[in-house]
């Protein structure tokens, strides 16, 4: 008896300690442990053990500290595995991990639907049967597949939950060189539902909870697909492969339905790839002169330097190549772009709604990104032709990490000059050369370095007795850093150059040599915060300080009558703070709000005149002339510079938009030419030159129809503008030291419609495009001597009312393909003289008012054909083969109207045109 109650004495305190150790409540202290430490301190001391894999502790670096008093097993491993993808299921003394999804410890109420036994008329739940696991459905053998590789889990499922829907955010990345990519179409088979990464390569999708399959889409990129099991808001990185494979077919598009979804209007994006199979002049690729084929960006004429976007100015338009400003983005007289189509990635032309982070022009900003290098083997590619060679190399300097790009590009283009029915021409001379460097390192998964240098070099001579030169040279460096998922940051610094040499005759006696320079230097800090799926906000602030030599002319003659002319140097500071927000409303309306400050500082060491109020700035009417110290500030201008763009789905292929911005320029271009020189220079605004402002409202509507393969859009602008630079007649602008008294500034009115029809793919494609705008200038003023044409509006130089651009691509076979460029336009404004009157005995000439004429309406034809190289994967190189005959019809266009009085003193009217006659090229691409 006495063994028995032992024995039963010895099992209750045995069951007593079991109970004290398994009871419903522990106490834990844990300080910056991972969560295996955690787990292996809770075996320790609990009666439980865990199962898992133990890789998914080793991919979470994440501390747990806490302190947990008197809680159950289930409150502290919810707290442990909280922000985590792993779930859990007590059993028992057994703790089973699993990552997402829940073990469930019964089927849901209705899992099977309503079914009814043989036996009775009731519902029953009471099922049994195999477990049920995900498969998927395979849509081209009509069955569901047993392998599950390749699923994708997002959140972590929940035991109950109500959302119908869930939010993944994520990047889309490339993989060869590891920055993210814009523009990539992800969209949900079979389901109406699709988005686009933005500049970031961020991506925001709404999709239903459940399975979800997503693809990407892009013509330059291999397609990814991805099963999606959805249970909670979560995100998704997409790394996709660029096609190197083969030359693919590709061309200016909408981006499928980005046209009707984006939010901002009046932004057109330009793809590298499209422009060989375009039949550009003398077979060159040319990314601007395709900007020019598409509605409301033009050029005063053919072979003209300079841009006209929506009414601006050729100076009115930013340039910009990664990040750095771009002066004169023109070779050889205006023919050809400095822009490399084959180092180039991209082009982003803003023809309103300009981002808040962009500023310092009135009307467009052209930005322009290169490629990447790649990080894993050597590739390049080039072209030969009859003006040009072209390489472009990549060299990977770590692999998967780090690469080299490097482009050039030079010519032998005087044959060209005198091949033209033009005697002056005939005996000039001309060639260009541009280079660019870039590197790029993956430095990490959260941060991303970058860097380009560019340099261009034109030389030509128009005449015998003179040599101009001038050039470009840039720099940037960019640091990208993403200090989450929702914040992101990146810090740019930049330096660019532009100038120009006069090299006159240096075998006279009046010899010179004359130059200009511009220097720029530039920070920006930018920041992206992705607050929830409805705002994305972005904010920062840039600055530049601006420095300007206007001009120096040196004798090179001892016996020179010339006396030496140095102006002085100019200096400016402009900064800028801005802050956006992309607003989703909800899923049809959607608001990007931006709002940008920008101040400017006139700086010293200058010396500036003082005018007497209420009279014409004249050497008559200087009051004072004051002194500024080095970096003392003369005078400052502010400008709140706010944008709005909104766009309404009205379907979900058709959306109305409109935007409305302000902007600033404080910067000017001097040219009394009708299109932009070389030789032109720029000046800041100071205490007698005011900045110039515009204001632009814009409303469209954009159309896709059958499954995006066509893009119909209409817009409208309207805007006006303040300060805009004009000349007195007879100005004298280069190497002026007082050159506000030659200029005028006057107010702007411009306006338009412009329509574009496009075929995205298919064996026929390309786009037609129209655009009906005029543009205005009045300058007005109570003295004579600052007033034209009587102070009403005129046209500008550049206003042409009907614009007509049509590029049709047809494939015969996946190697030969035709392509044409039609091209009409009104012919420009000019100043025709009417007539002749005699003033103290001598004969003058009467002219018109001030634009009152045009010159005879502009037309060509252009066709082309591509013939490629097989198609063969593995091979040396892709090749393909490029002939094109530009103005097909031969017509003489003319460039310019002259006037001649002969021995009778009768005026003649003479014509300039630029090719006259059909011109044949054949260029020969390749890639490796």
């Amino acid at each position: 008896m006495r063994k028995i109650l032992l024995v039963l004495f010895t099992a209750l305190i045995h069951f007593s300690l079991l109970a004290q150790k398994t009871g419903d409540t522990y106490s834990f202290e844990f300080k910056n442990v991972d969560r295996l430490k955690a787990i292996e301190t809770i075996e320790a001391t609990t009666p439980y053990h865990f199962y898992f894999e133990k890789e998914w502790m080793d991919s979470d670096k994440s501390l747990i500290s806490g302190s947990y008093k008197n809680v159950t097993i289930t409150t502290l491993l919810e707290s442990i595995f909280n922000n985590t993808s792993l779930n859990f299921y007590v059993t028992k003394n057994k703790i089973i991990l699993t990552q997402n999804n829940v073990i469930h410890e019964k089927l849901a109420t209705n899992y099977f639907g309503a079914i009814k036994t043989e036996n009775s008329n009731k519902d029953s739940n009471d099922l049994t049967g195999k477990p049920v696991f995900y498969q998927q459905y395979d849509s081209i053998n009509k069955s569901y597949t047993k392998n599950n590789n390749g699923v994708v889990f997002i959140g972590k499922e929940t035991k109950t939950t109500d959302a119908k829907f869930c939010t993944i955010t994520g990047i889309i990345i490339n993989t060869t060189t590891g920055k993210p990519e814009s523009n990539i179409v992800i969209k949900v088979r079979n389901k109406n539902i699709s988005t686009i990464s933005d500049n970031d390569g961020n991506y925001s999708l709404k999709l239903p909870t459940g399975t979800n399959i997503i693809e990407t889409r892009s013509l330059s990129h291999k397609k990814v697909v991805k099963t999606l099991v959805v249970y909670n808001n979560g995100e998704l990185n997409i790394n996709i492969a660029e096609n190197s494979n083969q030359l693919d077919e590709v061309f200016i598009k909408g981006k499928g339905s980005k046209a009707v979804e984006s939010v901002v209007s009046g932004v057109i994006s330009i793809d590298i790839e499209a422009m060989k199979n375009m039949p550009l002049i003398l077979g060159e690729r040319d990314i601007l002169k395709v900007a020019t084929t598409l509605p409301g960006v033009k050029t005063t004429g053919e072979g003209s330097a300079g841009f006209n976007v929506r009414g601006g100015k050729d100076d009115q338009n930013l340039f910009l190549l990664d990040n750095a400003v771009l002066y004169n983005p023109q070779h050889f007289l205006g023919f050809f772009s400095s822009i490399n189509p084959y180092t180039a990635k991209k082009a982003t032309i803003y023809k309103g709604s300009i981002p808040a982070d962009l500023g310092g022009r009135l009307s467009s900003v052209f930005d322009i990104t290169t490629k990447n290098g790649n990080p894993e083997t050597i590739t390049g590619e080039g072209a030969i032709g009859p003006i040009t060679s072209n390489l472009s190399v990549s060299v990977p300097l770590e692999k998967n990490k780090s690469s080299l790009l490097f482009g050039g590009r030079a010519t032998y283009s005087d044959w060209v000059l005198k091949s033209l029915k033009n005697d002056d021409l005939a005996n000039s001379q001309a060639s260009f050369y541009d280079g660019i460097l870039k590197y790029n390192n993956a430095l990490n998964k959260n941060n991303f370095l970058e860097s380009t240098l560019y340099y261009s070099h034109d030389k030509f001579s128009l005449s015998s007795d003179s040599i101009y030169s001038y050039s470009n040279r840039l720099a940037s460096i960019k640091w990208d850093h993403s200090f989450n998922s929702k914040n992101k940051a990146a810090v740019i610094l930049t330096n660019s150059e532009y100038k120009f040499d006069i090299d006159f005759d240096t075998t006279a006696k009046n010899a010179f040599v004359s130059g200009y320079k511009l220097n720029e230097t530039q920070l920006l800090l930018k920041f992206n915060y992705l607050y929830s799926d409805k705002h994305k906000f972005q904010y920062g602030l840039t600055s530049k300080l601006y420095n300007v030599y206007p001009g120096f002319l040196n004798p090179t003659n001892p016996n020179t009558t010339l006396k030496p002319i140095e102006i002085a140097q100019e200096k400016g500071l402009e900064s800028a703070l801005y802050v956006s927000d992309s607003y989703k409303i909800n899923d049809k309306f959607s608001v990007d709000l931006g709002l940008r400050y920008s101040l400017y500082a006139s700086l010293g060491e200058t010396d500036q005149r003082v005018y007497a109020p209420n009279l014409p700035l004249n050497d008559a009417t200087v009051i004072e002339t004051k002194h500024y110290g080095n970096n003392q500030v003369a005078t400052t201008y502010g400008t709140f510079e706010p944008r709005l763009a909104a766009r309404y789905l009205l379907t979900d292929d058709l959306s109305i938009k409109a935007g409305y911005d302000k902007t600033s320029q404080y910067i000017h271009l001097l040219s009394s030419n009708v299109t932009q020189s070389p030789t032109d220079t720029w000046i800041l605004s100071n205490l007698n030159i005011k900045p110039q402002t515009a204001q632009q409202a814009s409303i469209g509507i954009f159309k896709n129809f059958d499954n995006n393969l066509y893009e119909v859009s209409l817009e409208s602008y309207y805007k006006k503008s303040k300060n805009i630079l004009d000349y007195k007649v007879g100005a004298q602008l280069q190497l002026n030291e007082h050159v506000e008294t030659e200029l005028l500034q006057g107010e702007g009115k411009a306006y338009g419609i412009e329509f574009l029809v496009k075929k995205q793919f298919g064996r026929l494609n390309g786009w037609l495009g129209y655009t009906y705008s005029r543009t205005f200038i009045k300058l007005d003023s109570q003295f004579s001597e600052e007033k034209v044409n009587n102070g009403n509006y005129f046209p500008a130089n550049y206003d042409k009312p009907h614009d007509v651009s049509a590029i049709l691509n047809y494939k015969f076979t996946k190697r030969y393909s035709l392509s044409s460029n039609f091209v009409y336009q009104t012919g420009r404004p000019i100043t025709y003289p009417i007539g002749t009157y005699i003033y103290n005995n001598a004969n003058y000439t009467l002219y018109s008012d001030r634009n009152a004429f045009r010159i005879p309406d502009y037309y060509r034809l252009d066709i082309g054909i591509n013939i490629e190289g097989n198609h063969k994967i593995k091979k040396l190189a892709h090749s393909f083969w490029n002939i094109s005959v530009y103005n097909v019809l031969g017509r003489a266009n003319p460039y310019s109207i002259y006037f001649v009085t002969d021995g009778d003193g009768k005026v003649k009217a003479f014509k300039t045109s630029i090719f006259s006659i059909p011109v044949p090229s054949i260029t020969y691409n390749f890639k490796f």
